[in-house]
């Protein structure tokens, strides 16, 4: 996924280990780099964890809320000897920083190029709205949705800035998980161990990380039936994350995920 490289003119100011920038030197092409994402996402940690200590921290009796993708990870992690609540954070930042480092570009961060990421992925939001809204609409015409559990019950029983922070985890760490680590297995399994064309590479990656982010949620009813409608939202949302995450890269997966879920858990549902 890595695009062609070229050789970089001399600029004035210049540091030495400049030797290389990625052939486009705009905002469409240095939002999908690795730097940026990085530079994003150690944002995102940092907030996470902090608001983690604040709002999701159950001093007196010793528990904290979080994130199932991250407790997943870090069972995952625990298995080769790393242990710590801050372990899969600081494993998302290694691998992009190592990602940024394999890619050979500059090494400046542009803070116009961090806040055009923010409003994209604003803009990127709204599509996934007005599907579950549509998804809802069409469901409830068929009986479907009156059948479903309440989505999120407990969830919502929270403050805002709780449901807030969860939200930013869940942009993190799902990403992490279904995106950036579970395409690159499956495209490695079909491209370098099946031999598969590119493209069936590519498509197969999106639909099975879809289908492990849609089985990762809750889909089952009180009875034990399938929710359907759910099954529906939460692959279709893979898919798309999947989509944004190949084409516009990892830093507006990130944030157009939490950004959906701050306004699902926290502007659309206010206390």
């Amino acid at each position: 996924m890595t695009r062609p490289l070229k050789r970089a003119r001399t600029r004035p100011g210049a540091r030495r280990g400049d030797h290389y920038t990625h052939a486009a030197d705009n905002y469409w092409s240095l939002s999908t780099r690795p730097l940026h994402a990085l530079a994003i996402s150690s944002f995102l940690v940092l907030v996470y964890e902090l608001c983690s200590l604040l709002y999701l921290t159950d001093l007196q009796h010793g528990q904290m809320r979080t994130i199932k993708a991250k407790n997943l990870l870090a069972d995952f992690m625990q298995t080769f000897g790393v242990v710590g609540l801050l372990a899969p954070g600081v494993a998302l930042l290694v691998i992009l920083l190592i990602w940024h480092i394999l890619s050979r570009d500059a090494w400046h961060i542009r803070p116009l190029v961090l806040l055009g990421m923010v409003l994209e992925a604003a803009i990127w939001t709204f599509p996934l709205l007005v599907f579950g809204a549509l998804l809802k609409q069409a469901s409830s015409a068929l009986g479907l949705w009156a059948a479903a559990d309440p989505p999120g019950v407990e969830l919502m029983e929270l403050s805002w800035p709780a449901r807030a922070t969860i939200s930013l985890g869940a942009g993190l760490y799902e990403e992490l998980l279904f995106r950036l680590v579970a395409i690159a297995l499956l495209h490695f399994a079909m491209r370098d161990v099946l031999r598969l064309h590119e493209t069936a590479c590519r498509w197969i990656a999106v639909v099975g990380s879809a289908l492990a982010f849609a089985l990762y949620h809750r889909v089952t009813l009180a009875g034990g039936e399938i929710n359907w409608p759910a099954v529906a939202f939460y692959f279709g949302a893979g898919v798309y994350f999947a989509l944004l995450y190949l084409s516009r890269g990892f830093g507006i997966a990130v944030l157009t995920h939490a950004l959906y879920d701050v306004a699902v858990l926290v502007i659309l549902r206010p206390n």
